[in-house]
């Protein structure tokens, strides 16, 4: 058996922590601030001068430590804060037979089974009548205010041998009580959970979540079981591994930079996705006018890698089937959905050398279609020479994954490393 060191078992708990902190995009960057502003980091603009800042914009933030002097190179951490669930539709009140329901939109790539039987709490944004404008609040109910049941076997009596089929309009739809439709009902309920009057919510990007806290698991607390583990577990340890910097500070070669950006599930292409000129206009910024030495540079898309699943081993490549706790993984991919080269690898398997973290290679098997990242998109917006890597995990794309427990304070000592050499 393997057990987790004590440090590693406190930092998935921090994981935990700000998982169960983080049910929405908007939250996601609203716990890291809390992380960067304990750490000494301020608001503000790349033109501000020396010394740590964030620019956030909705589910998305950037943070760096600007140097004294001139800026030529950059270490780039890049992650998501966003995950496959279930968003609530303009108009989501609907309802037949006595029960009120809720209409969704299924967003990313969710494995829509995932979703059944869950108690499920509601997070997100208004944005709210202020005058002749809007302010944005955050708001979250954590209590069981919505659920999705699954149909009954004796109703579907072939369902375990021809496999759950859903329909994602017909059969994902949650119910939220007993009565006759009433519209603008839910709202109402999420408007009073943040203290608003319902009649000024001229707006909102509201989605469900798993109400099942965050929890080591295991005989030995070898794992860890979370919503979100796909990519809150990247942000957690890049927001971290930046802090660190500010907590024992020391020169680095090049000014270090994370990016947490919103949309990666359904393809970035948003305003605060990673296919924006968001992070661009930052490194310019840092620039101040400066050319880039790409050879002083570098960015990691951080996300998760897909772990050998015991049950499944023959849907990964047995020369590639990296395994839980032994270490973040790098992706590798010729068509570019990964966007790790041989001298990125290079650089990337030498700070894990210096500061002994077990290192793994993934690649998809060649007869499956891989996933992609932010690191492509990336790459191609900024120039910087970019690589994938990531903790391997089971489950990617479920209401509930799992990692384990080794591994998060794995991937953060690598992510600090990169960030100083």
């Amino acid at each position: 058996m393997t057990v987790p060191s004590p440090d590693a078992a406190a930092f998935a708990r921090d994981l935990c922590a700000y998982i169960d902190a983080s049910p929405s995009p908007f939250h996601a960057v609203a716990s890291a601030v809390e992380r960067l502003e304990a750490a000494g980091f301020e608001p503000g603009t790349p033109g501000d001068g020396p010394g740590p800042r964030y620019l956030r914009s909705g589910g998305s933030l950037v943070a760096w430590i600007r140097p004294p002097g001139a800026c030529a190179g950059f270490r780039v951490l890049a992650a998501h804060t966003d995950s496959p669930n279930l968003r609530l539709t303009p108009n989501p009140d609907r309802g037949a037979h006595g029960v009120r329901q809720l209409g969704i939109e299924v967003y990313g790539g969710a494995l829509h089974n995932a979703w059944l039987d869950r108690d499920l709490g509601c997070s997100g944004r208004l944005a709210v009548r202020d005058g002749d404008s809007a302010t944005e609040v955050l708001v979250r109910l954590d209590r069981a205010v919505a659920r999705v049941p699954q149909l009954a076997i004796h109703l579907d009596r072939g369902v375990n041998d021809k496999g759950l089929v859903l329909n994602p309009h017909r059969h994902l739809a949650p119910v939220t009580g007993l009565g006759d439709l009433e519209e603008g009902a839910f709202l109402a309920a999420v408007a009073a959970a943040a203290g608003v009057d319902a009649a000024d919510v001229l707006g909102f990007d509201l989605m469900l979540h798993d109400l099942t806290p965050s929890t080591l698991a295991g005989l030995d607390d070898e794992f860890v079981s979370a919503p979100r583990v796909d990519n809150l577990l990247s942000c957690h340890a890049a927001v971290e591994a930046l802090c660190a910097l500010i907590r024992s500070p020391a020169p680095t070669p090049s000014t270090p930079v994370v990016a947490l950006y919103d949309h990666e599930e359904v393809g970035s292409a948003s305003a605060t996705g990673a296919g924006s000129p968001i992070l661009r206009s930052v490194l310019d910024g840092l620039l101040a006018g400066a050319p880039l030495d790409p050879g002083a540079s570098l960015a990691c898309s951080v996300d998760g890698a897909h772990a050998v699943h015991p049950n499944y081993r023959d849907r990964h490549d047995a020369n590639h089937a990296v395994e839980l706790g032994r270490g973040p993984a790098l992706k590798f991919n010729a068509s570019q959905r990964y966007a790790t080269d041989a001298q990125g690898a290079a650089r990337v398997r030498l700070a894990a050398e210096r500061c002994g973290v077990p290192l793994q290679a993934y690649s998809h098997r060649a007869d499956l279609r891989c996933g992609s990242t932010v690191g492509p998109i990336t790459a191609s917006v900024t120039g910087l020479p970019t690589v994938d890597l990531g903790a391997p995990q089971w489950a990617m794309h479920s209401a509930r994954e799992t990692c384990a427990t080794a591994d998060p304070l794995h991937l953060r000592k690598l992510l600090e490393e990169l960030l100083r050499s």
